[in-house]
């Protein structure tokens, strides 16, 4: 039985390769060979190589002045980083808060056995992220000192004990998540802010390590020396993989000591979570004065409350949300270097600046493209808006309004941020703010319209038709294909007409672009979309 649970949780964790939810159907056997390829490139051959270069170079410096435990050290604890991080919501979804808990807890199958499956579905998870790393480093490792017996054994078991203790971590974190995931209310927007989280931290340390190695290679008799002194069971972590027998033989046992305790406090607290529902908070009922809303308004609300509750929806059509008041940050700090920077090296295009500052703003702009894939997240409700006594064109309406207010919104005052620091003409200014407020009406109306022409309304999982469709690649490529001409057309002819004429001409085409698709939307987009 225990077979069958571990794999039933594999099939869950590999079933995009084996199911296209875009399709609603399984792929061919030659589709599922193309996607474990793939995976295996992407581990392998990108991760994997990421790391054997980074061991490539850090293991000669370090070993050379006698380190080797500090180069263990280090990519022990990146490769801790990264199987928690890769297995944590793993385990919060599929260990304690999995949609399957009722059914398996109804079934006549020990609960120890489904705890078994389930941890070591994360312990899997946790080791194939962390071989990425450890891997590489020990083979790096013998090939550059040599090996021998202790150095082969304790190695191993080296990469046995970081696994095992991703495993409890993983178990640990998870449960955090869940206690705190059934006391939340709006899950979606701290999902949100953890996964913003980890990306900033990602790109900080992506930027910063190449400095971060040189300084570990330049001072690593100060940093070995430090730790030595101040965290000595650190330094014996580090001599398990030069094959210290005595350091293998205390990780060894206090991480099995850490397993047995998790064992024991998963097994009592298990059952509690898996079956918890969240609070229930009892309220009374007292009467208020209900607050009646026009059609358009109900169905705005309606495309709000989609958009705020999916985690999915905010990250990848909301990025612009988030990126274009950060402009603001950049052109207070930094404006004015970069403007002067612009103007050396188009200093016979005096106003040069105002234009590309225009394709960068159209650029942030088109990183929100919530209308693109709103009429395919209707899937098979599609009927309730259809079948309502309004009109289609409204519903329509009301889907590219979303999109028009969260980029308007932060759009306007980064415009007029970048008018009073961009040092051009007062006319050149007006079309810093104008140019790219029409240019995000014009893609609202746009996407809502590529979005009714290519619908996606068979799917079983939303990521299909927010990151999948065709309707959302479009518009994506093509907006930014749009904000490229915008910046680079401007040095062929804009010299000839000047930049106020240039960016008033540009204006002028997404207004009347706009119109049209409004237009459009109300007449045959409408019947487009009655007809779906």
């Amino acid at each position: 039985m225990l077979w069958f649970l571990v794999k039933k949780q594999f099939s869950e964790v590999f079933r995009s390769y084996f199911y296209d939810a875009k399709k609603n159907k399984m792929r061919s056997k030659g589709a599922v060979v193309g996607w474990f390829v793939f995976f295996f490139v992407v581990m392998i051959g990108i991760l994997g190589g990421m790391f054997t270069f980074l061991s490539l170079t850090l293991c000669p410096a370090l070993t050379e002045v006698e380190m080797g435990w500090l180069y263990f050290l280090i990519l022990s604890s990146i490769a801790i980083l990264f199987g928690a991080f890769g297995s944590v919501f793993n385990t919060y979804s599929s260990l304690y808060l999995a949609k399957d808990n009722d059914l398996l807890l109804s079934l006549p199958i020990p609960l120890r056995q489904i705890i078994a499956s389930r941890i070591i579905n994360v312990y899997l998870m946790g080791t194939m992220y962390s071989a990425t790393v450890l891997i590489p480093a020990l083979i790096v490792y013998w090939v550059t000192v040599g090996i021998t017996f202790s150095r082969l054994v304790c190695g191993l078991l080296l990469f046995v004990i970081v696994t095992v203790f991703i495993l409890l971590l993983s178990c640990v974190l998870g449960w955090v998540v869940a206690k705190i995931s059934v006391r939340l209310k709006n899950r979606s927007f701290v999902t949100v802010f953890i996964a913003l989280l980890f990306v900033a931290a990602y790109y900080f340390f992506y930027f910063k390590a190449n400095d971060l190695i040189q300084d570990i290679i330049r001072n690593a008799d100060l940093y070995g020396n430090r730790i030595k002194g101040a965290a000595y069971g650190l330094y014996l972590f580090g001599r398990i993989g030069e094959g210290d027998w005595a350091a293998t033989g205390i990780f060894l046992l206090a991480t099995a000591l850490l397993a047995a305790l998790v064992w024991i406090v998963l097994s009592r607290s298990f059952l509690g979570i898996a079956t918890s529902g969240g609070n229930t908070k009892k309220t009374r009922y007292v009467e208020k004065r209900a607050r009646e809303k026009g059609v358009f308004g109900a169905l705005l609300s309606k495309e709000f409350a989609r958009f705020t509750s999916s985690p999915n929806y905010m990250l990848n059509c909301g990025l612009g949300i988030i990126l274009i008041p950060l402009l603001i940050v950049l052109l207070v700090l930094k404006g004015k270097e970069i403007c002067e920077m612009l103007n050396l090296i188009f200093a016979d295009l005096p106003d040069a600046s105002a234009v590309l500052v225009c394709a960068v703003l159209c650029m942030l702009a088109a990183m929100n493209d919530m209308a693109a894939p709103s009429v395919s997240l209707e899937g098979k409700s599609l009927w309730i808006p259809q079948s309502l006594p309004l009109l289609a064109k409204t519903a329509l309406r009301a889907k590219a309004s979303v999109q028009l207010i969260l980029t308007e919104i932060p759009l306007l005052p980064t415009c007029v941020c970048a008018a009073l620091i961009v040092p051009v003409s007062i006319p050149a200014r007006l079309m810093i703010c104008l140019t790219p407020m029409v240019y995000a009406a014009f893609l609202a109306f746009y996407g809502t319209a590529i979005g009714v022409k290519m619908p996606l309304l068979n799917w079983t999982t939303e990521i299909a038709p927010i990151k999948q469709s065709g309707a959302v690649t479009l518009v994506l490529l093509s907006a930014w294909g749009y904000s490229i001409a915008l910046g680079g057309l401007y040095f062929l002819i804009g010299p000839l007409l000047g930049t106020v004429i240039y960016l008033g001409i540009w204006t002028l085409l997404f207004a009347a672009a706009a119109i049209l698709l409004i237009r459009w939307l109300d007449t045959k987009g409408s019947r487009i979309f009655s007809e779906l």
